[in-house]
């Protein structure tokens, strides 16, 4: 009744009302009443000695110091909200200060200059869909097909992007040359170049390139590197149109799309319905893409995640290897080691399987209800919320409960 009416009925995120629920099961149990350890050397009293008073004259003197154990977090997860606060605070004052010139000879028009100049250079070409599209026609009613499909649209949204890059550079280049009138769009790029921000990430600025990208919280230069990067991804793959047998899954603008790729083609393959296959992943014993020598079974490998509150063992720390459709995993969920923040993820076996009768439908996914398995979120960037991707499956050796009070969650890309 707390949990999912009287308080969690005012809860709209799901992941969230999982924690609320959590708090209640760990904290709100007959162990209250013997001495159940609340925090660091702080137990609950014995309620047949206290009255109202005294329990609060007991808090007052054996409450430890707010800390994140306190909630069941991780140290890491203060270092992190004291580096963001403190970023936050430097990127305000390089704001006030009007931006990152540091001298006279290098003023700010200077580095919009050789700021702009550098990304012109460096621009990607745009791809050649119409030749794209003949060579992938003949090959989408193939068992491949759905995985073609995805290509070409990440291709078409990179165009989109690319296009408005070199579109709004080459306008503000003759803005500065006077051979146009500066507009506010050219202005609020300027600013943005300034600033070392990825331009339109300012919600009053006029310029798209924050629309037509994917969610981010990179600075200018980091997230054009990723971009040069995603662009790479998309020329091997679009070669010649072979499934990669591992993708680089945060490259990719739009992951759920790729996900519902590997499920219809298990589908069609198995002749289960799509609307009864779900996905489940298993991490498995290989740190680097080009370990693997084949395809996966019914699924696809993926790479480049990290894991935020928790991390993953690695080699003898990891146990025995298992075997799953013949893929070798190994390990289960550990603790963060500290001043770890987002440790590197190995690379996973994303599985499509049929929905099981037991599993239980949720905004976020088929929750399993299985003790040794951890239903972590993957989100897109360390923001989460809105940037909610899928739901994976991560074992572990202890109750899931702690990785839920730690706020373990898979993301895409790191902050930097």
């Amino acid at each position: 009744i707390f949990g999912e009416i009287m308080y969690g009925g005012h809860i709209t995120d799901a992941w969230d009302r999982r924690t609320c629920n959590t708090y209640l099961q760990v904290y709100q149990n007959p162990s209250l009443f013997n001495g159940l350890e609340l925090g660091p050397k702080f137990n609950s009293p014995d309620p047949s000695t206290l009255d109202y008073h005294g329990y609060i004259e007991y808090i007052e003197k054996n409450m430890p110091p707010e800390s994140p154990l306190l909630f069941g977090l991780h140290p890491n997860a203060e270092i992190g909200y004291l580096t963001n606060r403190t970023d936050n605070l430097f990127f305000n004052i390089m704001v006030v200060n009007g931006g990152g010139a540091g001298s006279e000879m290098n003023s700010a028009d200077d580095v919009v200059k050789n700021t702009m100049t550098d990304l012109q250079e460096r621009l990607p070409e745009t791809f050649e869909m119409v030749s794209l599209s003949l060579k992938a026609k003949p090959m989408l009613s193939g068992p491949a097909g759905p995985f073609i499909v995805v290509a070409l649209q990440e291709c078409g949204r990179m165009n989109t992007l690319l296009n408005e890059i070199k579109k709004t550079l080459g306008d503000l280049e003759k803005g500065l040359k006077g051979q146009l009138n500066m507009s506010q769009e050219m202005e609020d790029l300027a600013t943005a170049l300034k600033l070392n921000q990825w331009p339109g990430r300012n919600p009053f600025s006029k310029c798209s390139w924050e629309k037509l990208a994917w969610p981010s919280q990179k600075n200018l230069m980091p997230q054009f590197a990723d971009m040069i990067l995603r662009v790479d991804q998309l020329v091997r793959w679009t070669n010649d149109l072979k499934t990669p047998q591992c993708i680089w899954l945060p490259g990719l603008f739009n992951p759920n799309s790729y996900l519902t790729a590997v499920q219809q083609v298990t589908a069609r393959k198995t002749g289960v319905a799509l609307d009864k296959m779900s996905i489940e992943t298993h991490v498995t014993s290989m740190w680097c893409a080009s370990e693997i020598q084949e395809d996966a079974i019914d699924g696809t490998y993926i790479h480049g995640l990290y894991i935020q509150g928790a991390r993953w063992p690695k080699k003898d720390d990891a146990g025995e290897n298992f075997s799953v459709s013949g893929t070798a995993c190994a390990g289960s969920l550990c603790d963060s080691r500290l001043k770890e923040l987002l440790p590197p993820m190995p690379v996973l076996y994303v599985k499509a399987v049929p929905i099981q009768p037991l599993w239980e439908a949720s905004p976020v996914g088929y929750l399993r209800g299985d003790p040794s398995i951890y239903e972590c979120p993957v989100y897109t960037t360390t923001f989460r919320g809105p940037t909610y991707v899928f739901l994976a499956t991560l074992k572990t050796d202890v109750p899931s409960s702690k990785w839920v009070l730690s706020a373990v969650a898979l993301v895409l890309q790191t902050d930097d």
